[in-house]
């Protein structure tokens, strides 16, 4: 194989491993944080997240009713999350605000829940801890007014996850058998039952996420917390040191799209150095 064509392989195969490296030794010192707007008939807001010891905040625009976002590392220390009406100023009032304490190792997320008249932001502690061998680990986050209280279990096995899981609140976690099946969704005390598929591997951490749908009934998004193998908590990213951030979860491919730019332009070097001016370079997108 020509020395050229060997370099290229290499680049290229080396681009998505800087995805998948392993964290940096100061992701000890860090925690986890994530946003989530569960309020079903608040508009979309504006979310900042800023450091008490300063700096520039990171602001998440337009963010709307069952958005959540993915893990975003940080050091430890107390942060402010406040939510503003959408375009409103930085330095106008907040709709809401709150404070969250990250410590070396935890994940949180810091969520709008209730109704708008009595909304409320609350700090979830999450448990990430990977389940026992064999096993997942699931908990249901009720954000849905029309099922008050929920009962949540496995409808092949009746094995139950949740009881009674109250509007605006967040069960514990439970460990499950893993596998396909399908999830039965009931509001307490009725016979009216919603069924969605699930699918919660083995090793892995999940949220059933329950919101109101756009046409009436329930909504379920089962949401991959933290996973056997891969970064815990899963998806954690960095959105940037202040200014108008996307939400975290297009991170990753950015940060793959950079990494194949960085090997192409590495080859463009090599075939420079090696390659004899008569061969034809391959056409740059």
């Amino acid at each position: 194989m020509p020395k050229a064509v060997r370099t290229w392989l290499a680049l290229v195969l080396a681009a998505p491993a800087v995805v998948l490296l392993p964290a940096p030794a100061h992701a000890a010192t860090m925690g986890y944080v994530r946003l989530a707007h569960l309020s079903p008939d608040t508009p979309a807001v504006d979310v900042y997240l800023s450091s008490v010891a300063g700096g520039a905040p990171r602001k998440f625009p337009a963010v709307g009713y069952g958005t959540v976002s993915t893990y975003m590392p940080l050091d430890s220390g107390t942060y402010s999350v406040a939510m503003r009406n959408v375009g409103a100023a930085e330095s106008s009032q907040p709709v809401l605000s709150t404070s969250v304490t990250v410590v070396a190792g935890g994940a949180y997320t810091v969520a709008g829940v209730g109704r708008f008249a009595d909304l409320g932001l609350r700090v979830i502690n999450d448990d990430l801890k990977l389940p026992s061998a064999g096993k997942a680990k699931v908990r249901v986050v009720n954000a849905s007014v029309r099922a008050p209280q929920l009962d949540v279990s496995v409808a092949t096995t009746g094995t139950t996850i949740a009881t009674g899981a109250a509007f605006a609140t967040t069960t514990d976690y439970r460990e499950v058998e893993p596998g396909k099946w399908p999830l039965k969704l009931q509001p307490s005390g009725s016979t009216n039952a919603t069924e969605v598929a699930a699918n919660c591997a083995a090793g892995g951490v999940y949220s059933v996420l329950v919101l109101d749908g756009k046409n009436g009934g329930l909504t379920v998004e089962v949401r991959v917390d933290a996973r056997a193998g891969a970064q815990v908590p899963l998806g954690g990213v960095d959105t940037g040191a202040g200014g108008s951030a996307p939400f975290p979860w297009v991170s990753t491919v950015a940060v793959m799209l950079v990494s194949l730019v960085v090997a192409a332009g590495a080859l463009v070097v090599v075939r420079r150095r090696t390659v004899p001016v008569r061969v034809r370079r391959p056409r740059q997108r």
